[in-house]
């Protein structure tokens, strides 16, 4: 008989950075071990600057262990060798392969983070055998005077970025964000970013540590502090345009300013290759997949702006809708009946706030019902198999937040192919070829399904 899977958990991993700080072991509570020279395993005490915990990643170099249950031990790698689609659904793992989709980090910037810009996909494919990286930042707290840089204020050319780079004075045209608790940043491959003191922040990027540094604030010209730097191999990846506002989402800290809209995703997946006429209309159609039990208040439109409700306020907000990953924020204030089939993808749950369990219906020794139960507090995460069955997500603290993270893919169209072209050439004769395309019993596809908390339409199937 074949074992069950069950909700993941992983050993975080430490990574020092420059401009790391205590907080990760201080607040968060991270038990962090490291290898001494000998072989030893040494805990890393809040004395250590520690800029990132790794929560889930699968790099080859740098790969999360399971620590809970009966597969504990195992990598996320070795995970994936076995189980494969079991582990992140049918379509991703088709898409993928065997490496698991999405790194998982939290950011704890306590100095300067570098100037740095990532590679996307087909860059990052056709040089360096890698998926590019897009990410998204989620503010999990911000102290006063915390700056992030995204982007330009201006129009840029690649000359003038490169003097400034090199004269120190590259921060005089970067875009400045004063961020608050709660915001949320989607930054595409391309955009120049950085930051300063004052920031812890969960990271959902796509799975490359691929990052080139522009600009380390003057720390390149110390021998002490030197890092690799990448100006010249990364001047052509660079999107040169004004910062776009759409991919800024003000959280609730903000008031009237702030925003209940996804950001903003620019990247067409038409096929168009050129200036996008696809538009922005959603032909996901009227009927609602969202599961066996709706709780969504008035119509639903099954797309951009379907959220669910509960009798105290709206569950869920739609943080993000890419080709890498969706991202959804749950206001987990009731427990939620989850149908992980829904999805068609892992789910990997963040916990921004509070503390939450993972409730899942299983059976003792006698036979009789019973739940297994998977906590989880802030800063930690837990992740679900895509062949697990349905589960009950639930709140343990009364201000509970959680980042929902799962992945679709997109195939390319090929931009040379109209779809809207006929199949025939005109006064040709196929022999009835035209009415027979489909088998008797076989039916055009409909709507792609969707999960509990966001709709993924016919734009996001693979």
């Amino acid at each position: 008989m074949e074992k069950k899977l069950y909700p993941f958990k992983f050993i975080p991993v430490a990574s020092r950075r420059p401009w790391g700080g205590s907080t990760l072991v201080r607040e968060l509570g991270k038990n962090f071990v490291e290898c001494d020279e000998e072989g030893n395993e040494v805990v890393i005490g809040p004395e250590t600057p520690v800029g990132e915990s790794w929560e889930i990643a699968d790099m080859g170099f740098e790969d999360s262990v399971l620590s809970n249950g009966w597969l504990a031990g195992n990598t996320i790698g070795e995970l994936m060798e076995t189980y494969l689609e079991r582990i992140v659904g049918e379509d991703v793992y088709n898409f993928f392969g065997r490496q698991f989709p999405v790194l998982i980090k939290l950011l704890d910037i306590n100095g300067k983070l570098s100037v740095q810009v990532h590679a996307d996909d087909e860059i990052a494919a056709e040089r360096y055998d890698s998926l590019g990286k897009s990410e998204l930042w989620y503010v999990v707290d911000a102290k006063p005077g915390a700056k992030m840089y995204v982007g330009f204020n201006k129009e840029m050319t690649a000359q003038e970025f490169y003097d400034r780079c090199n004269a120190g004075t590259v921060e005089e045209v970067l875009n400045v964000l004063e961020p608050k608790k709660g915001d949320v940043i989607y930054i595409p491959a391309g955009t120049v970013h950085a930051a300063d003191a004052g920031l812890l922040i969960v990271e959902i990027q796509e799975s490359s540590d691929m990052t080139f540094r522009l600009y380390d604030w003057g720390r390149e010209h110390n021998p002490a502090t030197a890092r690799d730097m990448h100006l010249e191999e990364a001047i052509d990846l660079i999107d040169y345009r004004p910062f776009d506002s759409g991919l800024y989402r003000k959280g609730p800290l903000w008031g009237d300013e702030a925003s209940y809209e996804p950001c903003h995703v620019t990247e067409c997946h038409c096929g168009c290759h050129g200036e996008c006429d696809c538009g922005d209309e959603c032909h996901c159609g009227d009927e609602c997949h969202c599961g066996d039990e709706c709780h969504c208040e008035g119509e639903c439109h099954c797309g951009h702006e379907h959220h669910h409700h509960s009798d105290k306020g709206q569950v869920a907000e739609t943080l993000v809708e890419s080709a890498q990953f969706n991202v959804t924020k749950i206001n987990l204030t009731d427990p939620l009946h989850i149908y992980t089939e829904k999805f068609e993808s892992f789910i990997v749950y963040i916990c921004v706030e509070g503390a939450a369990s993972v409730q899942v219906p299983s059976t003792n020794e006698k036979g009789e019902a019973c739940m297994d139960n998977y906590e989880f507090a802030k800063g930690e995460t837990i992740m679900i198999p895509a062949d697990m069955p349905d589960f009950f997500l639930v709140p343990r603290d009364r201000e509970t937040i959680i980042l929902e993270t799962v992945t679709r893919p997109v195939e390319d169209q090929d931009g040379y192919i109209n779809p809207d072209t006929e199949a025939f050439l005109e006064g040709e004769d196929y022999e009835g070829l035209e009415d027979g395309l489909l088998d008797d019993d076989e039916e055009e596809m409909g709507p792609s399904g969707a999960s509990p908390f966001g709709f993924f339409g016919s734009s996001m199937k693979s």
